[in-house]
């Protein structure tokens, strides 16, 4: 989207992110109940769920903005999001720093 590509536009680019965050939600759901984990009582499962829901806000927003530095920023973000998801999972700390 950012460079302008004519694919950015067609119908797979525009539907297949949604089937992506979809299937992200539902899988983080669904790990929390296997597992029987209250996501209130596991605070990093807490945060990697708000996180993930943050994560799909700003990949719509980068997705679907007019603006290019809006949607720059929007991007990396996003980038930054999934970082923080993917650390928050493999130390299940809320801080991973």
């Amino acid at each position: 989207m950012l460079a302008g590509a004519g694919w950015a536009r067609s119908r797979p680019a525009r539907t297949l992110p949604h089937v992506n965050d979809t299937v992200l939600l539902v899988s983080a759901i669904t790990l929390a109940w296997t597992l029987g984990v209250n996501p209130q009582a596991q605070p990093w499962l807490t945060a990697r769920i708000i996180a993930l829901v943050l994560y799909v806000a700003l990949g719509t927003i980068a997705l679907k903005s007019a603006s290019r530095p809006r949607a720059a920023l929007a991007f990396i973000g996003a980038l930054l999001t999934f970082g923080y998801i993917v650390a928050v999972t493999t130390s299940r700390s809320v801080r991973p720093w």
